[in-house]
């Protein structure tokens, strides 16, 4: 069955918000969270998110837009190679940006595909 590449950039975007709100949970926090508790992290995350992605498109403008879906693709996975590299090194960056930002710029990035498949 083939999907639409849509979903596929949807599930970074959703993948993505859940490992930010898996990082922002202490080490005993429960293995389920109530979907009432949960809400308003993602809601929270993904708005921190849009801020980020308005902020970086005033600041840098729409180079994004002159780019190929495979392009920006391309970046997704160099981010997603980070955030493991970061992971395989226990969470210690030396020049690096956090884990956090790898994944709001895969969402970012993965916002700008969808946004490109659109148009």
């Amino acid at each position: 069955v083939e999907e639409d590449i849509r979903n596929e950039f949807i599930g970074i975007i959703n993948y993505s918000i859940i490992a930010i709100i898996q990082e922002s949970l202490s080490e005993n926090a429960p293995l389920e969270i109530p979907v009432e508790d949960l809400m308003p992290k993602y809601d929270h995350a993904a708005e921190e998110t849009l801020e980020l992605l308005l902020n970086k498109n005033h600041d840098y403008g729409e180079a994004w837009r002159d780019m190929r879906v495979s392009s920006i693709t391309d970046i997704i996975l160099m981010k997603l190679y980070r955030v493991k590299q970061i992971e395989d090194n226990k969470g210690k960056t030396l020049i690096s940006e956090p884990v956090k930002a790898n994944y709001q710029d895969m969402i970012n990035y993965a916002v700008f595909c969808l946004i490109k498949l659109k148009e």
